[in-house]
């Protein structure tokens, strides 16, 4: 199985968007996509896969902005944990906080639960809950691959953890309590070679983080 991953950073937030996929099967999904939808589906096409889902790790603007266009140029379904619905639905409001245009909350397909395995293609993703950033956010965990040179598991953990830093819980619905408790137990147990593929910044690995992160270091010792 060839394994399709592409990353695309949108403005003006710096966010990651990511296309992955199983290039042999033709298939891929979209998680967290934030805007450059000209991009993703160019870039889709030329890999020869279609996007069949959208998949969000949680409801915060950076992260949701580009969904109505993208489900609507493709028809392939959003899927969002339940408890993410009140941010979601908040849209408008987050964009005036950040003096942004008006934005509508997409319409959402499907609900997320934890222990949920999403297949795309040949790929499959659990999925975790791991709030403490954002009500609802989840992480989607998959399976060893080999992809730009490292294997190991693919990772999706939006915002609740980025090289060397964490999450912001100074947002509605954050507690650092809460994020201490998510990565403790859903990012520290995986393996050190898992790929980390976060909603900011360069991807990672457990083990780097688990070295490295002052967060870390400072929160388990």
């Amino acid at each position: 199985m060839r394994c399709l991953l592409e990353t695309f950073t949108v403005a003006p937030f710096g966010e990651n968007s990511y296309l992955v996929g199983d290039a042999d099967r033709g298939v891929a999904a979209v998680v967290d996509p934030g805007g450059r939808v000209d991009d993703i589906l160019r870039t889709a096409a030329l890999a020869g896969v279609t996007v069949q889902l959208i998949l969000g790790t949680h409801a915060h603007i950076d992260h949701v902005s580009g969904v109505t266009e993208l489900a609507g140029r493709t028809g392939a379904p959003f899927w969002l944990h339940p408890e993410a619905r009140p941010t979601l639905e908040q849209l408008p409001q987050q964009a005036a906080l950040f003096g942004l245009p008006p934005l509508s909350a997409p319409q959402v397909d499907g609900w997320l639960q934890a222990g949920q395995v999403v297949e795309v293609g040949s790929l499959a993703f659990t999925v975790r809950d791991a709030p403490g950033h954002a009500p609802g956010h989840v992480i989607l965990v998959g399976p060893r691959v080999e992809v730009e040179g490292h294997e190991g598991p693919l990772v999706f953990c939006g915002d609740v953890i980025f090289r060397g830093s964490v999450g912001r819980v100074d947002l509605p619905g954050g507690d650092e309590a809460t994020l201490r408790q998510s990565i403790r137990r859903e990012i520290l147990a995986l393996p050190d070679d898992a790929l980390l593929l976060s909603g900011h910044g360069p991807a990672t690995t457990v083990g780097l983080e688990r070295r490295q992160n002052p967060f870390l270091r400072h929160w388990f010792g």
